[in-house]
């Protein structure tokens, strides 16, 4: 396969081996915009250190996706925040269009995209030089990985790849719609703010209605999945009332018997 053929906004940085995508990006924007310009992209083959949220380990083989994407929005921490759901909206966007028919995917709360129930993809956002929620930052990095070839067997959540669910895909090729679906919805959120996005994930999501297992860094809740608010924060509907909670992993309970 050629070369790429990325949007002009991205400025590509291509690498057979990194420790991490993220760990290379936050290299590259600390240097500063004119070394890293705002649509800086970091993609590699393998990863030797990948890492997903809260500090986990993210299995990196060859053959998978990986990017990261380097961005300087002058806007507040608290709202590039919503590049996660810019992330899983062209995650999504793009799995639709290379899929085999048939193919059922969906959003998960916060930054996930299933398919046939199973992770698929993840996405870690990472930011520099906001103290607070309402300051903004240096620099926001949005990292993707999407298991194309190969899934770790081995962890919590279920997982699966795009292979497996009958679609066999180039990394090359779902960079093209990736970068291509990430700039859409990029500029939808700059035109039309939040709820546009909030209202599009939502219908992509399954999950709406539903019992969950929220699991915090001091708790774990169960109760309903009733809604996003106006930020992407999850509003869940518990024994005791309504909970709006920014951060936490979302889990499905099993059947009873199974």
């Amino acid at each position: 396969m050629d070369a790429p053929k990325l949007p002009s906004l991205f400025t590509l940085v291509e690498l057979e081996t990194v420790d991490s995508t993220n760990a290379e990006a936050r290299r590259l924007a600390e240097r500063g915009p004119e070394a890293a310009p705002e649509g800086t992209l970091v993609w590699a083959m393998e990863q030797t250190a990948g890492r997903g949220r809260r500090g986990r380990t993210w299995v990196s083989p060859k053959g998978n996706f990986y990017c990261s994407v380097i961005l300087r929005p002058e806007v507040p921490l608290k709202d590039a925040a919503q590049f996660g759901f810019v992330a899983s909206l062209a995650v999504y966007d793009t799995i639709g269009g290379l899929a085999q028919p048939g193919t059922e995917a969906h959003t998960k709360w916060p930054n996930d995209v299933l398919v046939a129930g199973r992770k698929v993809a993840g996405i870690l956002l990472e930011a520099q030089g906001a103290a607070t929620p309402d300051a903004q930052p240096d620099f926001v990095i949005v990292g993707v990985g999407v298991n194309l070839v190969s899934f770790p067997e081995d962890v919590e959540f279920p997982a699966t790849c795009m292979l497996d669910e009958g679609t066999a895909v180039m990394a090359p090729e779902f960079l093209e719609g990736f970068a291509r679906h990430f700039l859409g919805w990029t500029r939808i959120w700059v035109d039309e703010g939040f709820e546009r996005l909030r209202k599009n994930w939502l219908w992509r999501c399954d999950q709406v209605g539903k019992q969950v297992e929220v699991r915090l860094a001091n708790e774990t809740l169960t109760g309903t999945f009733k809604d996003l608010d106006e930020t992407g924060a999850l509003i869940l509907e518990t024994a005791s009332g309504p909970r709006t909670i920014t951060a936490g992993d979302v889990y499905f309970p099993r059947p009873q018997g199974a």
